[in-house]
């Protein structure tokens, strides 16, 4: 049996808020997490392009709500997904009132969007229980609907040793493990989120981390 896989993924458009984001004509796979947690590369690994997603020299820069149009085959059919990229949260040097801005912006649209069907919390496997990512999720729990998921993805994970690792998947058992850089763990998440948007169970071999 084949692995899903996006065989097409552009940009299509920068946000500030949901006032201007596009119309929601599709299922929607929001990215959050921390401003150096590795979202753009992980974007970049899973469309499998390598500057689909720009990430900012300075943690905390980009401000932008981004969205991404992007098209899985799998078994000959076709998938639209659409992508979004939130800013990153949580960087010290953001000012104030701009973090207030951030905030209002970003919880109005991940609490009003109703074409978001999948949110995929990345969370750096150095520092899983870093108090910002438990807030977030604690957050979100409290409002995400029952046609929502809401999914916890490692990265960095290259970084750790098999005993940080075991322990890993000990304390956060329905998590997803990556390594942009050995390009692990990738299959698992086109698989949840095929799931999580078309109800398909697209099988693939569970990858060893």
């Amino acid at each position: 049996m084949s692995s899903p896989r996006i065989v097409e993924a552009a940009f299509l458009k920068s946000a500030q808020s949901i006032a201007d984001a596009l119309p929601e004509e599709f299922s929607e796979v929001v990215f959050l997490g921390r401003s150096n947690v590795g979202k753009s590369a992980t974007l970049n690994a899973l469309t499998n392009r390598k500057n689909l997603a720009k990430s900012s020299a300075t943690p905390g820069k980009t401000q932008l709500i981004n969205f991404f149009e992007t098209r899985y085959l799998y078994q000959e059919s076709s998938y639209p997904v659409r992508f979004v990229d939130l800013p990153g949260f949580g960087y010290a040097k953001v000012s104030k009132s701009l973090k207030e801005i951030w905030q209002k912006n970003l919880v109005e649209f991940i609490r009003h969007r109703v074409s978001i069907r999948l949110f995929i919390h990345l969370r750096d496997a150095r520092h899983p229980h870093a108090k910002i990512d438990n807030d977030v999720e604690a957050y979100i729990s409290e409002y995400i609907r029952p046609d929502q998921k809401y999914l916890t993805l490692f990265t960095k994970v290259d970084k750790l040793n098999q005993k940080e690792r075991h322990r890993l998947k000990r304390d956060f058992p329905g998590a997803i493990m990556i390594s942009n850089i050995k390009k692990t763990g990738h299959e698992k998440v086109h698989k949840e989120i095929l799931m999580a948007i078309f109800g398909i169970d697209a099988s693939v071999d569970e990858e060893k981390m």
